[in-house]
């Protein structure tokens, strides 16, 4: 069983980081392998629409034809058995570079015919880990959900997952180590410590969890 994690936040070891290994911790407890890649390490950009993976009888077809830092991830991907994509949520959704592999890593394998199918040779089961300042309540209140829902369906549809994407939601993180550095009146420190005490290690068993059924799917 192989496990891949991508981290699409800016720090390797913030929130999203942290639950990520603790995702392929608990993979690896199942004898899974695993590996964890950072986004913000590598050297790619978005789609750029050159449709050289739709190409009739092109040397890329149903391949992404940029030759970049996401290339030999993409190659990994393509043996992997799972994948857990991790990001901060930045105004309203993932951030720019998790959002720029996703629109590389599923725009390649997706068909122009009438079903939208997919080229994706393999199911892969797919897993989203989501950090955020919102606590839950405002996080539903404001659309988050039904927001990153669309992109959701659309990764695991076309990387074939044999179910639903597995959802993590972890709500109102500690963020700053000295609140009273930064002007952020929008949250209470002793409340945002509490949870970060309380609450993240639940958080990461969560993570934890994920990987280890990822794992047992084998």
């Amino acid at each position: 069983m192989n496990i891949l994690a991508i981290n699409g936040s800016p720090r390797k070891s913030g929130n999203t980081a942290t639950l990520l290994n603790k995702a392929l911790e608990g993979a690896a407890s199942q004898g899974a392998k695993t590996e964890l890649f950072h986004l913000y390490d590598l050297n790619f950009k978005g789609c750029i629409s050159c449709f050289a993976c739709k190409l009739n009888d092109g040397k890329s077809y149903g391949k992404c034809a940029v030759k970049d830092d996401l290339a030999p991830i993409f190659e990994k991907i393509e043996d992997a058995d799972a994948i857990i994509l991790g990001s901060p949520i930045y105004i309203g959704n993932v951030t720019g570079e998790m959002r720029s592999f996703m629109e590389r890593l599923v725009f390649q394998y997706l068909i122009y015919d009438a079903n939208y199918s997919s080229l994706f040779k393999k199911k892969l089961l797919v897993g989203f880990i989501y950090t955020m300042n919102l606590d839950e309540k405002t996080m539903q209140e404001w659309g988050y959900v039904s927001v990153l829902k669309g992109t959701e369906n659309m990764v695991g549809r076309i990387l074939k997952a044999p179910k639903d994407p597995e959802i993590l939601y972890v709500t109102d993180t500690y963020q700053f180590d000295d609140y009273s550095k930064y002007i952020v009146t929008a949250f209470d420190e002793a409340h945002k410590a509490r949870r970060r005490q309380e609450e993240f290690p639940k958080d990461c068993e969560k993570a934890f969890a994920m990987g280890a059924r990822f794992a047992g799917k084998n």
